[in-house]
């Protein structure tokens, strides 16, 4: 794969990835919540429901994001490597060597939800506590499984980005 179609192998996966699994994500934690609302009500209901809400929102929010973005960021991605490769390479390795760093946070994070989650379902006996617990454990887990894609995606666009920044002379470490 020559690194162009590397290039954009990587963000047509991400737009993909966000298009039709973020946005779709977050507006199924949004049906899943007002049916927690609807079925349930009270401090159960209430438990669940705001975790998915705010999870939802922010799913649907960053993959709506991405996607609206990609397309121009290819578009001027591509354009400056056929002006000034040296220049895209500067910007672009170190942009994804930041989005490479903060994998094992992400992974942290969504670990932490999972836990604090299954803590509160276990160990809490309080109603909002039987909610929230198990909204946190799902939360978690999408995290989990929508940021495993991207850092596939994204751990072979950093190398081929590397080895170009190598063939045009610029630093990689």
């Amino acid at each position: 794969m020559t690194f162009l179609e590397q290039l954009q192998h990587y963000f047509q996966g991400e737009r993909i990835a966000a298009l039709a699994f973020m946005v779709p994500v977050g507006v199924f934690l949004f049906v899943l919540a007002g049916a927690a609302m609807k079925s349930e009500g009270g401090v159960f209901g209430v438990g669940i429901a705001v975790p998915l809400v705010v999870f939802g929102l922010f799913s649907g929010g960053v993959g709506l994001g991405i996607g609206l973005r990609t397309s121009a960021q290819v578009a001027a991605l591509e354009a400056e490597l056929a002006t000034s490769p040296r220049t895209m390479l500067g910007k672009e390795l170190p942009r994804m060597r930041k989005v490479n760093g903060n994998w094992p946070i992400l992974v942290a994070v969504w670990a932490v939800f999972v836990v604090v989650g299954m803590g509160l379902r276990f160990g809490v006996k309080a109603d909002w506590a039987q909610g929230v617990g198990p909204a946190l454990v799902l939360a978690g887990a999408l995290g989990l499984l929508i940021d495993g894609f991207a850092e596939r995606r994204a751990r072979p666009y950093t190398a081929a980005l590397e080895a170009q920044a190598r063939q045009h002379g610029v630093a990689v470490d």
